[in-house]
């Protein structure tokens, strides 16, 4: 696939509101390195860095420009969280591995502020004020209490407490919930700036990115990999995948997106709310998200509401989704109803088939990291330095995420009429109040 990539660019707010970029230059000649790393986002430019500081000449590929997947349109979280539930984790494989997972999620939370103060990205504007979780109903509510006492019990984790409905009502603004479980890990950024940053610093370390080059073909031999390109190629040792929820993009990621399933969110931005009966909503700034399980989700960027779900569906957006979006936002937030929308967007996440981010090898040349199922800002900027490690043959531990390999989906070609099986059975049950 040599054209346009069959996805929605709509302006998003990120876009509307980013520091001016760095110009880069396509590929246009015949390049050698050590290592070819396809894509652009959080995981191929933070590969890109820690294989640079062992001394390796990377070279990242990218089909569009920095940040135009996931990585530049997500909403913003950073969270120590994964899509499996830590006692899931635990119950399946054993409380030490919950526990390893816990503590990677920390350091990955952790690492974000590293890289800001390490490359000055000011601009990525990172808050580390936590995120609450806000239960539509009672049952919501005690599985959350549930967690929390599992969490404080099993993990020592004490960064996860209970506030009652009116606590709950007082922060965000909405009376629509019966409590919710406030985590203090984490918190919010602005994505597109936070991965122009990243793309800035390396840049400055001597790691050459070439941007509108995209990757046609994967050449294999006994001394390394070949990757053609438009007007180029890039001779390599080895190569490493990073394409995520965009694996459709060409060709060349075949063998890692059969395992992903690639699951559409949206997301709204209203006009500045400063002078408008809605200023007072979700004073403190954090991110917010309930527990139906067609999941919303919502927070502040400056004096703007952002708010997203998933549900959006196929490679283009609808106007029947943004509506859906919008009227869940109205139901939500009674203000909003006379506040224009001024910008609204998608992006893809990529969930994989047990929930969990994947790192590992597909061959001897061929390294991959994908999957990080909604909860990528923190994990995939932080996993560049296990990718390195992968590269240099070693065996990094983090849990689930390198133990097992990626899961292929046996049907692959109806992977989209099932997500809209599962997400039509979700908004059933959400609707009846299971």
């Amino acid at each position: 696939m040599q054209g346009k990539p069959p996805y929605d660019d709509i302006k998003s707010l990120w876009q509307a509101t980013a520091v001016p970029r760095t110009v880069s230059t396509a590929l246009v000649d015949d390049v050698q390195c050590d290592v070819v790393i396809i894509g652009g986002g959080y995981t191929g430019l933070s590969s890109a860095k820690y294989l640079a500081k062992r001394g390796l000449h990377p070279v990242v590929l990218e089909a569009s420009s920095v940040g135009w997947g996931a990585s530049g349109r997500n909403g913003g979280v950073v969270s120590t969280e994964y899509r499996l539930d830590f006692r899931d984790i635990a119950k399946h494989h054993g409380l030490d591995i919950a526990r390893h997972m816990y503590r990677v999620g920390i350091e990955a939370v952790e690492h974000v502020g590293q890289l800001i103060d390490e490359y000055g990205i000011a601009s990525a504007d990172y808050r580390p004020i936590g995120s609450l979780k806000c239960a539509h109903n009672d049952l919501a509510l005690k599985m959350l209490s549930d967690e929390a006492a599992w969490l404080k019990a099993s993990l020592n984790d004490t960064a996860s407490t209970m506030l009652s409905s009116s606590e709950v009502a007082q922060e965000t603004g909405s009376s629509g919930f019966v409590g919710g479980m406030l985590c203090r890990h984490g918190g919010v950024i602005h994505p597109l700036n936070f991965v122009l940053g990243i793309a800035d610093g390396i840049r400055a370390a001597g790691v050459s990115i070439y941007e509108r080059t995209p990757a046609l073909e994967i050449r294999r031999d006994h001394l390394g990999v070949t990757v053609t390109t438009p007007e180029g190629s890039v001779r390599a040792k080895q190569v490493v995948l990073a394409t995520d929820g965009y694996s459709e993009l060409t060709g060349v990621t075949k063998r890692i997106r059969n395992a992903i399933i690639p699951f559409r969110s949206a997301m709204i931005a209203t006009q500045p709310l400063t002078g408008t009966p809605a200023a007072h909503l979700l004073g403190e700034g954090r991110s917010y998200t309930e527990t139906r399980r067609m999941m919303r989700w919502f927070r502040k960027v400056g004096d703007r509401l952002l708010y997203g779900g998933r549900g959006a569906f196929g490679k283009t957006d609808s106007e029947a989704a943004f509506g859906a979006l919008r009227s869940a936002m109205h139901s939500q937030f009674p203000e909003l109803e006379a506040i224009d929308v001024t910008h609204r967007w998608s992006g893809l996440v990529s969930l994989t088939i047990d929930s969990v981010p994947h790192l590992g090898r597909l061959d001897d040349r061929t390294v991959y990291s994908v999957g990080y199922n909604g909860t990528g800002v923190a994990m995939s900027s932080y996993i560049g330095q296990h990718v390195a490690s992968v590269v240099a043959g070693e065996s990094p531990n983090l849990g689930l995420i390198t133990t097992y390999p990626l899961k292929f989906l046996p049907f692959y070609s109806i992977r989209e009429p099932a997500v809209r099986i599962v997400a039509g059975w979700y908004q059933f049950l959400d609707a009846i109040g299971r």
